[in-house]
């Protein structure tokens, strides 16, 4: 074996496994990226489930709000108030509770218009027995805006 042959020998077998070594530390620092983009990724999906169920939840809370106002409007003279008036506060709570939860999934911003949508429920809820079943319609309109807010959040967060 010539000496240009032994330098080669000896060069591969120095810098051949180091070559080796290079290359599955760079894949190794890949996978550990691709590791936790799929991570991000599940986590992101989770929060947006999380979200769009309870948004879901919170349509379904809110008009139960408005038909429980409506029981108590067209109940108020007849029954003088009672459990109606308890159903629609418990609705009033549920709602404001999913909303609560719904916007820790956001800034604070839209923390403070789900909770203005609360308090807006809970005043209508009160002046309810004291509101004819035709102006309950009127009386719930700034609750409906804000309510359009809200779901325009859900949406958003769908489409993500």
């Amino acid at each position: 074996m010539s000496e240009r042959e032994a330098t080669i020998r000896t060069a591969t077998v120095t810098y051949f496994p180091m070559f080796i070594a290079t290359l599955s530390l760079i894949t190794s620092i890949y996978n550990g990226y691709l590791n936790n983009r799929f991570v991000e990724i599940i986590q992101r999906n989770l929060v947006r489930a999380e979200a769009m169920r309870t948004c879901k939840e919170v349509i379904d809370a809110y008009f139960q709000v408005k038909f429980r106002a409506s029981l108590v409007s067209e109940n108020a003279s007849r029954a003088g108030g009672g459990m109606g008036d308890v159903d629609a506060a418990n609705a009033v709570n549920k709602l404001a509770a999913l909303g609560t939860y719904l916007a820790n999934f956001s800034d604070d911003a839209t923390r403070e218009r789900y909770t203005h949508l609360s308090w807006e429920l809970e005043r209508i809820v009160k002046e309810a027995p004291r509101t004819q079943p035709g102006d309950l319609a009127r009386l719930f309109e700034p609750a409906d805006q804000m309510f359009s807010g809200l779901n325009s959040d859900c949406v958003r967060t769908a489409r993500q």
